[in-house]
C-alpha cells in the first residue's frame, strides 16, 4: 500500500487583514500605499501554512470557527504570492475557489516578525522539496551504476602488516633493558639518597682508616671500627698506668 499524503501545519498566524486592491495597470510593482484607507479592511481572520505532499496552501480562516474563507496554492513559479514595494508587511495573494474563478487580494500583518516568518516558512518549505528530490534523484543514480564485488576470489588471499611502528618498537626496547625482580617478576625501583647522617657517619669512618681501602671487604666496615674502638681504649689505659707509674 502505498503512503497516504498527510496534512501537515507549517505556520500559523492569529491576525491577518485582506484588503482589496485595485487593478494594475502597468508591469510595475504593487504598493499598499495605493490601496486606500488601512483600518478599512476587508476581512480579519488567521492564516495557516498547510503542506500536503509537495503542495502548500495559504488558507485563510475564521479565527473561532475554522471556516474556510479563502485559499491560495502557494507556486512561486506563478507568482501566486507576490510582496508589496513600500512595506514588507503587506503582500498581493493570488486566491482560488473550487470552481477555479481566481482574483488578487492584498493581506498584512501588524507585525514585522508575522510577515518575516510567513516568508521564512514558505522558504523552508520549498528547500525541503528540493532537498528532497536531489536525494531521489542520487538514490537513482546509486541504484542505476553496477554493484561492486569486494568478496575475495579464488586464491586471493590478503597480507596484513603488523610490524610496529619505530617509536613504539624503541620504547619496547628500552623496557627490556631494565633489571626485572626473578622472584616477584616487579621492576625494582631505586634506593632514595643517602640521608645527611649517614654521609657525616661515613666520612668519619673514612678518617679513621685514610689509607685503607675497604674494596670488596664491606662486610668488614664495621668490624675495623670496633678493633679501632678497643685500640683506643686500650691507649687510654695505657696511658693512666703510665701516669700512675711516674707517679710513684
Amino acid at each position: 500500500m502505498a503512503d497516504e499524503e498527510y496534512e501537515s501545519v507549517l505556520l500559523v498566524l492569529r491576525e491577518c487583514y485582506v484588503y482589496k486592491i485595485p487593478p494594475r495597470t502597468s508591469s510595475r510593482e504593487y504598493k499598499a500605499a495605493e490601496w486606500g484607507d488601512m483600518e478599512a479592511f476587508l476581512w480579519k481572520g488567521r492564516l495557516r501554512i498547510i503542506a500536503i505532499g509537495e503542495k502548500c496552501f495559504i488558507r485563510l480562516e475564521d479565527g473561532n470557527t475554522g471556516e474556510l474563507f479563502a485559499q491560495s496554492l502557494y507556486d512561486p513559479d506563478t507568482n501566486s504570492l507576490e510582496p508589496v514595494r513600500d512595506s514588507s508587511r503587506y503582500f498581493v495573494l493570488r486566491i482560488e475557489n473550487s470552481d477555479g474563478r481566481r482574483a488578487l487580494i492584498g493581506i498584512g500583518f501588524q507585525e514585522r516578525s508575522e510577515a518575516f516568518d510567513f516568508q521564512v516558512t514558505l522558504q523552508d518549505h520549498l528547500k525541503h522539496l528540493k532537498a528532497e528530490k536531489e536525494a531521489i534523484e542520487q538514490a537513482k543514480i546509486a541504484a542505476s551504476e553496477p554493484k561492486k564485488d569486494y568478496s575475495l576470489k579464488e586464491g586471493q588471499t590478503i597480507s596484513i602488516n603488523l610490524s610496529q611502528n619505530k617509536s613504539r618498537h624503541s620504547k619496547s626496547q628500552s623496557i627490556d633493558h631494565v633489571p626485572i625482580s626473578e622472584e616477584t617478576g616487579v621492576i625494582p625501583l631505586l634506593p632514595p639518597p643517602p640521608s645527611a647522617a649517614f654521609i657525616k657517619q661515613r666520612s668519619h669512618r673514612r678518617s679513621l682508616s685514610p689509607n685503607f681501602d675497604f674494596g670488596e671487604f664491606k662486610g668488614f666496615e664495621d668490624s675495623f671500627d670496633k678493633i679501632n674502638t678497643i685500640n683506643n681504649a686500650d691507649n687510654v689505659i695505657e696511658d693512666s698506668s703510665n701516669e700512675k707509674t711516674s707517679i710513684q
